[in-house]
């Protein structure tokens, strides 16, 4: 690029950046120098490429989505958190809260999210272990007592289930006086990539589908600033995938999630602005920094080049960020703190919207206070103390961090061009029911190329740290150590005999030839085809249970069973 767009496109950073609001602070140095917003070239000089890498606030948004980056809003803190009952989780969330966290993140126990109630015979054992239960609209009324969820964005891990458990998070907020057309935050809900790695599904992936696209609809029409898909690479990094891999699967899953919306005739400049992004940041520090940027800068051209999105917001992907859990170690854990320390300044840098820190002792429980409390404080020195949150992008224009970003884009492309291939195989004719990148991740779960794939990343990882040749400290190298063992957080057996008991009790208050109405009426909207939301939030309502509603439609669509792989 020349340097006359160059200070052109300088002086349509600067006419955004005077028109936005900034935060009071003092954007100094520790020795006290003032520290410009941005940085780029040198006025005058020319700067090949610089159109992939432009400014702030600016298509392809390489460098962040706002010209002020951090000036403008920092980051949102927000600790995920969730053990044993509603009230026990409560109380944590009030402490985060009271700590200077701006925003909840809801971890479920497993019978929650597989859509099983506290007492299935399939919980027992569970209940409450890695995630708080919620059976009924009750339980989410105390989840968040004395929270009002018009005054906090609240995300909610859980996917499968998703669309009931967002009915009973909407009746909650009913219950407080509330208006839920006010509710702000994120449903995960992505389901694609619960067949490609998670594996907490409850039916065929189309009964899926057509319960997301029922959402979808009804947020964009009642609750536009509630993010409905939170499409979540988090998970697929987890399970053993590259950097390139998570990156490319999980905007592959987003735009899937743009062709279901344009399935349904929504226009994707009303809708794509409710989806946002969930990664992971893991220890390769600039490889992530540049999977972020990377991110941003695909998915815009996407939306606009083929999606035909026009709406400036339309373009902006917004990702919420934690640390790798999966890098955390059992041996000598308080290294953890160092490790998210690195992951969490490596999101940061990469401009993510909000962040939430693992604490030390994850890998070996769910987090004590002492715990959480390191995390939180984690993020609280980044934004305070060390200077990030001063200058936009301040790596941009970085020779080694520009040339990641493009080896990651040009992987990420690549991948994209395998998942279009299957999804021409599935259909030959070109004539896809919902879009081709959906066809392909269809056709890619059916045939388990997606697990086979990561499967194979995961084991030249595994084979290189028993080679030495990947080292971790404590694991494989520097092995001696003075610490003694954690106390570790420990969930209580009686807090499973409790819930069943709070549960049981619920279901002899209410009245039962209601919910079983509710709940058939729900099973005729299922079987005519019209948006099922309404008729469940009517089951929430009655006090349906989440189980009792999942098996409803467990009943009509059946389960879903993974092929075998070999």
């Amino acid at each position: 690029m020349d340097a006359d767009a160059i200070e052109e496109g300088r002086r349509r950073w600067q006419a955004r950046y005077d028109k936005a609001r900034k935060r009071e602070a003092d954007f100094t140095t520790l020795s006290g120098d003032e520290v410009e917003p941005v940085y780029g070239p040198r006025p005058g000089d020319a700067y090949e490429g610089f159109e992939r890498i432009g400014w702030p606030g600016e298509y392809p948004y390489t460098r962040g989505l706002h010209a002020t980056g951090y000036r403008g809003r920092t980051w949102t803190i927000r600790q995920f958190a969730g053990f044993g009952n509603a009230e026990q989780t409560n109380e944590r969330y009030k402490m985060i809260l009271a700590a200077g966290g701006g925003g909840l993140s809801v971890a479920f126990d497993m019978p929650t999210l597989m859509g099983r109630d506290s007492d299935d015979p399939r919980s027992l054992g569970e209940v409450g272990h890695c995630g708080v239960a919620i059976d009924s609209a009750a339980d989410m009324e105390v989840l968040f007592k004395d929270i009002p969820l018009g005054d906090v964005t609240t995300s909610m891990t859980i996917s499968g289930p998703a669309v009931p458990a967002f009915c009973m998070y909407l009746v909650a907020a009913e219950r407080q006086g509330v208006d839920p057309a006010v509710l702000n935050g994120t449903l995960q809900t992505d389901i694609f990539k619960e067949y490609i790695a998670q594996k907490e599904w409850l039916f065929e992936p189309e009964p899926h589908l057509r319960l997301i696209g029922d959402l979808m609809e009804y947020c964009a029409k009642g609750i536009p600033a509630y993010k409905p898909l939170s499409v979540s690479g988090y998970h697929i990094r987890e399970a053993g995938a590259t950097a390139a891999q998570e990156l490319a699967y999980t905007l592959a899953d987003g735009f899937g999630y743009v062709e279901l919306g344009l399935s349904r005739g929504l226009d994707v400049d009303h809708f794509a602005s409710g989806l946002s992004f969930f990664f992971d940041a893991h220890l390769d520090f600039f490889e992530e920094i540049a999977k972020f940027r990377a991110a941003r800068r695909i998915w815009a051209r996407w939306m606009k080049e083929v999606y035909g999105a026009k709406n400036e917001k339309s373009m902006w992907l917004r990702f919420h960020t934690q640390t790798a859990g999966v890098s955390l170690t059992a041996q000598q854990p308080y290294n953890n703190v160092v490790r998210t320390a690195v992951e969490a300044l490596a999101a940061v840098l990469g401009g993510t919207n909000s962040l939430h820190t693992n604490a030390l002792d994850e890998t070996l429980a769910l987090p004590s206070e002492q715990a959480a409390e390191i995390a939180l404080r984690t993020q609280q020195v980044l934004m305070e103390e060390t200077g990030v949150a001063n200058v936009a992008d301040p790596l941009g224009g970085s020779w080694y961090v520009e040339q990641l970003t493009d080896r990651i884009e040009a992987d990420a492309e690549r991948i994209f061009e395998q998942i279009k291939e299957r999804g021409l195989r599935a259909h030959p004719d070109g004539q896809h029911p919902i879009g081709p990148i959906t066809s392909g991740i269809l056709r890619g779960i059916e045939d388990g190329w997606f697990t086979g794939e990561i499967a194979e990343s995961a084991f030249q990882y595994q084979r290189s740290l028993e080679k030495g040749d990947k080292r971790v400290v404590g694991v494989n190298v520097h092995h001696g150590s003075v610490t003694g063992d954690l106390e570790i957080l420990r969930v209580s057996h009686e807090v499973e005999r409790e819930q069943v008991r709070v549960l049981a009790d619920r279901k002899d208050r209410r009245d039962d030839a209601k919910v079983a109405a509710s709940l058939k009426a729900m099973l005729d909207a299922a079987r005519d085809g019209s948006n099922m939301i309404p008729a469940m939030l009517d089951a929430v309502r009655a006090e349906a249970t989440l189980g009792e509603i999942c098996n409803t439609l467990r009943d009509e669509w059946g389960v879903y069973t993974e092929p075998p792989g070999f």
